[in-house]
């Protein structure tokens, strides 16, 4: 055989594994229609992000970096009220669904199905890269996800900082968390919730761990 011939054989080969991947919805396909993702890790300072566009953008660039990059990608995040700048509700950035994981499993159709009876427990409030996120019980407890929002994805108005500083403090501060794996150290609503759990003890990456974080955001999809 010809080199020319073993050369489009093998180019033959190759494409007929990528058509067959993506008609299967191996992982090429979950990737073009994941819509939802934890990051995988925190770039750097803790809950700063430099505000929602700074959070935005980091939700764009580990998307892009997964080969989900065509779709514009938003932070789950609230802002509080401050002045000359109005409340921003989590629940409202987001688009309006559905919602899938990196291997293809529908976390939400809506944002009401989201906030009333979505699918996110541990096995399926994946990272960009398709793996899990320990949570309670492992030896390193990550389960704390950035949110500073009420149980409906709203802005929490109550005179505390929920948000630290509205995403810009690396230092002192504090805000609302929500648990990825739907476990926490009450059997109640809100240890359990994956959006509204419980204030940490500070904005640094070391305050965020005290209370089982690791400064981590809910990505999604808004097109």
């Amino acid at each position: 055989m010809s080199p020319k011939l073993s050369m489009i054989l093998a180019i033959g080969a190759a494409a007929a594994a990528v058509l067959s991947a993506c008609s299967a919805g191996g992982p090429m396909a979950s990737k073009s229609r994941m819509g939802f993702f934890v990051t995988s890790t925190n770039p750097g300072k803790g809950a700063d992000f430099g505000g929602l566009a700074g959070a935005d953008r980091y939700c764009q660039s580990l998307a892009s970096a997964a080969g989900a990059g065509s779709r514009t990608w938003r932070a789950y995040l609230s802002n509080s009220a401050m002045a000359g700048s109005p409340a921003v509700d989590a629940r409202d950035r987001i688009g309006s669904g559905p919602w899938m994981n990196a291997k293809g499993e529908l976390v939400a159709n809506s944002v009401a199905d989201l906030h009333a009876n979505n699918r996110l427990a541990k096995t399926t409030a994946l990272t960009e890269k398709g793996e899990v996120i320990s949570g309670r019980g492992d030896p390193v407890n990550l389960h704390d996800i950035l949110t500073g929002s009420s149980p409906d994805g709203r802005a929490v108005s109550d005179g505390k900082d929920n948000t630290c500083g509205n995403w810009t403090k690396s230092g002192d501060g504090s805000a609302i968390v929500g648990h990825h794996d739907r476990m926490g150290l009450r059997d109640d609503a809100p240890s359990k919730s994956w959006n509204s759990s419980h204030a940490t003890q500070g904005c640094s990456l070391e305050a965020l761990k005290k209370t089982g974080g690791g400064g981590l955001l809910y990505c999604f999809a808004q097109n």
